[in-house]
């Protein structure tokens, strides 16, 4: 991942997604979108009915998944809105993988 990310920084974002996104598979095609793009972080459902977690990698990665968490998402789901909080820059990966989290 070192070589990757070389002349590219890393990021971390927090999102939040609302709208119909549990029941629909949801957390299970953003991992696998996150996974082809190479990002590590996490993914759970809320107990509010919206779906959260993190992403973290290469910055260009990082905006597309976050272009997919607003427009595309698992295909029986409807987005309302999809919210991002707390970026930062990080000199290191803090996730090993991109998980999903009960």
């Amino acid at each position: 991942a070192v070589a990757m990310a070389e002349g590219e920084g890393l990021v971390s974002v927090d999102y939040e997604v609302s709208g119909k996104v549990q029941g629909v598979f949801f957390r299970k095609y953003t991992q696998r979108e996150a996974k082809r793009l190479g990002l590590v972080g996490w993914v759970q459902n809320t107990s509010h009915g919206t779906v959260q977690g993190q992403i973290q990698g290469p910055t260009a990665r990082v905006r597309e998944l976050q272009e997919w968490l607003r427009k595309v998402g698992s295909p029986q789901s409807c987005i309302s809105r999809a919210d991002f909080s707390n970026e930062k820059e990080i000199t290191a990966l803090e996730h090993k993988e991109f998980q999903i989290l009960k």
